[in-house]
């Protein structure tokens, strides 16, 4: 994309002739006789710099550069000056001002001054991004990954990077890392070195997502006392990534679905249309599609959002990257902490894998930082571990869990009562069945229920005779519980139609662990 440069001078010839020159030259421009002038262009769209005349006819341009900075703080202007001023040459960079340049222009020198004034604003605006990187998710730009389901991810982000603006919407269960599949899809686009800019939905009320999303004239609301640009201005030929797009209110929803349809948008209090060039990614650990029949997400929104559909599946479902993970992390926090933690035991490693990882890979992630920060040692043992005695726990049947809550005093934090009653009555079910040989009618009259009761409860927990899926292999149930968490988390199972089937129960398990990562 040509970098755009605004140029605000009142002589006619003198627009004509640079204007002329710096389109030869690739750049794009944009020509304002005044400084009302100019403020409606920067109104309507971003300019990467800007050359501003001294003395413009309704306004000092000093004035003007204050008002810019003011607003853009990281825009690049270059004052041009027919007086040669020092002092006054002096008082712009003090405003904030790149560089000036004499009248009569020097072709030669104001051309070597933008290309700098571009590049220094284009490593401004890389080194901000590694900044922010390194602060909020070191060295983890790429999730390692083993199992197949990832590297199909992996080539669909390789597949959309190719494109220019295609829309991307990713799904998952929160701590999946949603927030770094966005990432990389733009770091490998052709936008890479323009800006990356985030939100998460479900943070801001709805008129303070509105303010950041669209920014603000100067007084459309009480504390409105400066105009601001939104996400959308700052992202303009980069990357705007939407978390948890699903709690976004519907009165928002119609205003981003014009963003996508037009490419513009009104500041909040504005009457002024702005474009702006931008790929929108989004991302939810919600079912949209539930949400869209619930008439609680725009369906027209939806299919503009998800151009290129994305499920990350969690932790639990691609046990193959669970060890692959452990090392990532244990070698990331070796470096970060001073220690020197080489291998993961068997036992450990065992543990690792039993677990059900409600939290998904922030989870692990975290627990991890907390492992290498207090322990120490070569090899990663099973006591090093917090989940230790609750993966122990759950390897328990559901009746010996049963009598170990009757038996005991209930725990501080409770106990999941819906789970494990429902747990108990799947152990009984199949075990009186299996001893029946999977015949309804002698379990029914075993377990002392009617066989319509008992044929309910089987459809409902989606208990299989042996003989219909074979010896030996896990029944639905048994594989549905093996993957769903313990304490049945807020998050979902995968469908079919690539949404999430909810779980009722409360999560338990796993603390602070989860926060941090989408």
């Amino acid at each position: 994309m040509k970098p755009l440069i605004l140029l605000v001078d009142d002589q006619e010839s003198i627009r004509y002739f640079l204007s002329k020159t710096l389109m030869d030259e690739g750049y794009e421009v944009r020509s304002a006789a005044s400084a009302t002038q100019a403020m409606e262009v920067i109104n309507t769209e971003i300019p990467d710099l800007v050359l501003l005349d001294l003395k413009l006819p309704d306004r000092n341009g000093l004035e003007i550069l204050a008002e810019l900075k003011d607003v853009i703080n990281e825009i690049c202007v270059i004052m041009m000056t027919a007086f040669g001023d020092i002092k006054t040459a002096v008082e712009a960079m003090k405003l904030g001002a790149y560089d000036y340049v004499n009248k009569p222009i020097n072709l030669e020198q104001l051309l070597f001054v933008i290309e700098k004034g571009l590049k220094s604003r284009e490593l401004a605006r890389e080194l901000l991004h590694l900044r922010r990187k390194h602060n909020l998710d070191p060295d983890t730009t790429v999730i390692p990954s083993q199992s197949p389901s990832m590297q199909a991810v992996y080539r669909t982000v390789e597949q959309v990077a190719r494109s220019d603006s295609t829309t991307v919407l990713i799904e998952g269960e929160s701590g999946t890392g949603k927030d770094v599949i966005a990432n990389m899809i733009h770091q490998t686009s052709a936008r890479h070195k323009m800006p990356f800019m985030e939100i998460n939905c479900a943070s801001l009320p709805e008129e303070l997502l509105e303010s950041e999303l669209f920014g603000h004239e100067k007084g459309a609301f009480t504390d409105a006392k400066h105009q601001k640009l939104g996400l959308l201005e700052l992202a303009n030929r980069g990357t705007l990534f939407l978390d948890e797009i699903g709690e976004m209110s519907l009165t928002i929803q119609v205003k981003l679905l014009r963003v996508l349809e037009r490419m513009n948008f009104k500041r909040v209090g504005g009457t002024k249309d702005i474009s702006v060039n931008v790929r929108i990614i989004s991302a939810t650990n919600r079912n949209l599609a539930q949400a869209v029949e619930e008439k609680t997400f725009r369906e027209d929104l939806y299919y503009r959002l998800k151009v290129v559909p994305m499920y990350i599946p969690p932790l639990r479902e691609r046990k193959e990257d669970i060890l692959v993970l452990s090392k990532h992390f244990l070698n990331l926090y070796n470096r970060q902490f001073h220690k020197h933690f080489q291998t993961i035991s068997d036992g450990c490693a065992e543990i690792l894998l039993n677990y059900k990882w409600p939290g998904n890979i922030r989870e692990l992630k975290n627990m991890l930082e907390r492992v290498v920060l207090l322990e120490d040692g070569d090899v990663l043992l099973p006591e090093h571990l917090p989940i230790t005695n609750q993966v122990a726990q759950n390897n328990l049947s559901a009746v010996r869990r049963l009598e170990n809550a009757l038996a005991r005093a209930i725990p501080e934090e409770g106990i999941d009562f819906d789970k494990l009653i429902s747990d108990v009555e799947v152990d009984l079910i199949v075990k009186a069945s299996r001893q029946c040989h999977w015949n309804q009618s002698r379990t029914a009259e075993l377990l002392q229920m009617k066989r319509d009761k008992l044929r309910y409860r089987m459809k409902i927990y989606e208990i299989e005779s042996e003989r219909k899926r074979g010896p030996g292999r896990p029944n639905r149930n048994e594989m549905r519980a093996a993957a769903a968490p313990d304490s049945g988390s807020n998050g979902g199972t995968k469908k079919s139609n690539g949404g999430f089937e909810s779980h009722e129960s409360s999560a338990h398990s796993g603390g602070d662990d989860r926060s941090g990562q989408s």
